[in-house]
Parts: C-alpha cells; structure tokens; sequence
C-alpha cells in the first residue's frame, strides 16, 4: 500500500492528526477515503467547511486553512497494526512537523491519537488542559472513522466546539 502524503503549509488554523491511512486512502492517494469514514460529513455539518468536499478534494482544505497529517505514514487496514517502534517514530517525525509548521490548533482525529502521541492514559475530546507542543492549542476529536460506533451527533458536538474556537482566534 502506498502512503498518502501530507496536506499542510506553515501557520494553518488547524492541523488533523489521524493515526495512519485506511487502505481505501492507501488505494485513492486521499485522506478520510474510507467509505463508513464520516470525516468530510462532520466538517460540513459543522460548518468547518461551506460544502461537503470529497476524499479527492481533500487538498482544497488549505484554502480553509487547514491540514492533515498522521502519527504514522504507513497505511493499514486498522490502527491496531501499529506497532509500538512506528509510533516511537511517528511522535518525533509528528512533534518536528508541529514545531516547524506552527498550526493554531494540532487537532486530532481520535481519543488514541492524542494517547500515543502525548504517553497519556486518560483523555477526554474536546480543547486539552496543556500543549504538547508550546505555543499550539490541542483539541482532540472523536475518531471519524466507521469503526467507532460513536454517534454522528455526539461526534459532531465537538466538530462544532473546534469550528467556534477558530470563529474566536
């Protein structure tokens, strides 16, 4: 499976943080391509975005100010195949990225994301207490993917909360 690059630029509103590409990403080149995955559904409900874009406009979200990256660049068919060296490696390859780019808000695409990248055990979504990086607000998101059984509306509560922090910044 062949890695999905990166959408990002220096000072971005928001930089989401997933835990790796889906095969489907893999498979299209595009972030969020999952079809259960509810990603470019929640920014537009939200009002993050003024239309629903697709998988394959994903780099049109520059033009919002925002990016994707991934803990780990290496696509799997679940995060659980991760292994630990990959997310040794992902943290520092992720805590450069942050360092050099300076997004307002490293936003991350699920409760685990911010675990393995922070060494935390508990975490709650929503805006976070300290920066794992100074001088970048973190905000934590539930996974948008079809395999958590969050509901759309619960998930959509904080995509709503990050849209109203970025209307404020």
């Amino acid at each position: 499976m062949q890695e999905v690059g990166d959408i990002i630029a220096p000072d971005l509103k928001i930089l989401f943080i997933g835990f790796n590409p889906g095969e489907r990403s893999a498979q299209t080149g595009h972030h969020f391509a999952g079809h259960s995955n509810r990603f470019w559904k929640l920014l537009f409900t939200s009002g993050l975005t003024p239309r629903q874009l697709k998988p394959e406009e994903d780099r049109l979200l520059l033009d919002f100010g925002y990016g994707i990256t991934n803990i780990v660049a290496r696509p799997s068919k679940a995060a659980a195949e991760i292994t630990k060296d990959e997310y040794r490696q992902g943290r520092l390859i992720l805590s450069a990225k942050l360092s050099r780019y300076q997004p307002n808000i490293a936003c991350y695409a699920g409760i685990g994301v911010y675990k393995e990248f922070c060494g935390l055990n508990k975490v709650a979504c929503g805006l976070q207490q300290a920066a794992a990086v100074p001088g970048i607000t973190d905000f934590v998101l539930p996974s948008p993917s079809g395999l958590n059984r969050t509901l759309f509306d619960d998930q959509l509560f904080f995509y709503q909360q990050l849209h109203k922090m970025i209307l404020v910044q």
